[in-house]
């Protein structure tokens, strides 16, 4: 019954900044934008695929979320970072090596790479990987590399 997840909607202190960012910086097209309401909204994917609200709050009554983008795998592993950096969009895994890279969740196996909008919600690219899941690994992160050798 369920096929995904059409939307999701995020709080935002300056709704032009945020426009800003998810137009400009990250490329979404916006499809709505309601000034009374201080609202925007933005397709993800083709029109009417998918879709991301902001709404406009003072600060004090926003809290932290988190979504992912879905992306193809290879992007990710190969062009991600600089696509984030050529932005000024400051990026992080799990890894704890002291790497920026992007890192690999062996359960599903996806890969992935976290950064945050001007309000602070953790974002992420993420795209499954083939292969099998390896739920047994000792480490639940791991770099690209290492995912192929386990």
């Amino acid at each position: 019954m369920i096929k995904g997840l059409y939307e999701t909607h995020l709080f935002v202190e300056n709704l032009e900044r945020s426009i800003a960012f998810y137009s400009k910086t990250l490329g979404l097209k916006q499809c709505r934008y309601g000034a009374e309401r201080r609202t925007a909204f933005f397709w993800i994917g083709k029109d009417k695929q998918f879709m991301l609200g902001l709404w406009e709050k003072p600060k004090e009554e926003i809290d932290i979320r988190h979504f992912a983008f879905e992306c193809d795998s290879d992007w990710i592993q190969n062009e991600s970072l600089n696509y984030l950096k050529s932005r000024d969009i400051k990026c992080w895994n799990f890894l704890n090596d002291g790497t920026e890279g992007p890192m690999v969740f062996v359960w599903m196996p996806a890969i992935s790479i976290y950064f945050n909008d001007p309000d602070g919600h953790e974002l992420e690219f993420i795209g499954v990987l083939n292969g099998k899941t390896k739920p047994d690994s000792e480490k639940r992160v791991v770099t690209y590399e290492e995912w192929l050798r386990i």
